[in-house]
């Protein structure tokens, strides 16, 4: 076409599509696991444009938002679908990366040279909860209130410099209307950054290419093929796979993701008999009360998180393929995603009885896996290589592995 010649002639617009996504190799046993990523960017698309439409009828003022919210579930065409979109969208997001994340875990994709990959990914993960903790204030709800209360509490506990950091974060004394208006404006600018930080994640992933199944980099040119069609039809049947499950939520069960104390005005003066934040926060909310100390609370909270950045250096195996080719590996996974699960459970529970000890040792399980992690992969290596690998494996163990020509 005459227009896209244009373009080629003053911007790389063909040979980028190209290189990128229809002649772009990858191999050709990708199962089912690997279309969470599309998924993210087709959520990533649709939280950004229903955040924007939202955005226009939306007021930051704390005696306008709640019945702005209102007005754009009642009065706006289509306010209603928008707005569930929206809010079902975040915690569908979250699911997504949750699961993609494990993905990456049980398939080792964090290993050598893919570790500067799972880094943007945990930065990822880090924004993704900034801006889906901004945006539950926003609402100007019982639940929302409270929990933006206690949240920026927390920042107290650092040394020296924590009531700043409050107090910057507030834009007040309180949670008020300078709070909400801060709020606001970095629920909005938060999802460009991470666009940003997507393209990025997605450079680096086609730089070192993806892993696969197996574990093992493929060198066959046999053993690749293009990303288009093959991949863009599977990620096509993923898509409406999930959007039929979304849009089930969405008109049949828009409110299982909204707590129903939401629909209720803040009120500084009553407080919520159980504050639990939103279901995907509630894993690292659970360690959080689990720890008596709430300095030591707040450290294991957010180690909970960024110790997921020193998976590289904690999984000392040479086997690569994770879980696939590592049975005690295996097992470490399955144990870690059931202690996550009792996590989740724990944190929506209040802080009594039996629930405080199970969230004691489901917290020390967490970390267990992790402590464990450089130990169990050694002596499992060693297991391994005594029982299970033959003579000419063994001798090309430690040959460095080969990403190919690009």
């Amino acid at each position: 076409m005459k227009i896209v010649n244009w373009i080629d002639a003053r911007f790389p617009l063909t040979p980028f599509i190209k290189h990128e996504l229809t002649e772009y190799q990858t191999p050709a046993n990708l199962n089912y696991w690997w279309n969470f990523g599309s998924l993210a960017g087709f959520i990533l698309v649709l939280q950004i444009v229903t955040g924007l439409f939202l955005a226009m009828h939306y007021k930051a003022d704390t005696s306008l938002a709640f019945d702005s919210v209102d007005y754009i579930m009642r009065e706006v065409n289509f306010g209603w679908l928008i707005r569930y979109l929206h809010s079902t969208g975040a915690s569908a997001f979250f699911v997504i990366i949750y699961i993609h994340m494990l993905r990456g875990l049980y398939y080792g994709s964090y290993r050598k040279p893919r570790e500067m990959l799972w880094w943007s990914g945990i930065a990822l993960l880090l924004l993704m909860m900034g801006a889906a903790f901004m945006g539950y204030l926003l609402p100007w709800g019982q639940m929302s209130f409270w929990g933006a209360q206690v949240i920026t509490n927390l920042f107290n506990t650092i040394p020296f410099i924590g009531p700043d950091i409050v107090l910057l974060l507030r834009g007040d004394f309180t949670v008020g209307d300078a709070t909400l208006t801060r709020f606001f404006a970095l629920h909005y600018l938060i999802p460009f950054l991470i666009v940003g930080l997507v393209v990025v994640h997605l450079v680096t992933l086609h730089w070192v290419k993806s892993t696969n199944p197996s574990g093992y980099t493929l060198q066959r040119e046999s053993d690749k093929i293009p990303f288009h069609p093959y991949y863009t039809v599977k990620d096509m049947f993923g898509l409406f796979v999930f959007l039929a499950i979304f849009t089930a939520y969405v008109f049949f069960d828009p409110e299982f993701w909204i707590a129903p104390e939401n629909y209720v005005p803040a009120n500084p003066l009553q407080t919520p008999s159980h504050i639990v934040p939103e279901w995907y926060f509630l894993p690292f909310y659970a360690i959080l009360r689990a720890v008596p100390h709430l300095t030591m609370g707040v450290v294991a909270m957010v180690g909970a998180i960024l110790i997921l950045a020193a998976l590289p250096y904690l999984d000392r195996s040479r086997f690569a393929g994770g879980g696939v080719n590592r049975p005690f590996y295996r097992l470490m996974f399955i144990f870690l995603v059931l202690d996550l699960c009792v996590l989740t459970w724990v944190g929506k529970q209040p802080p009594e009885g039996s629930m405080v000890l199970i969230g004691q040792l489901a917290t020390a399980s967490y970390f267990l896996f992790f402590i464990a992690l450089p130990f169990v992969s050694k002596w499992e290596e060693r297991w391994l290589l005594a029982r299970c690998i033959p003579e000419p494996v063994k001798e090309n163990l430690d040959k460095p592995v080969s990403l190919g020509k690009r």
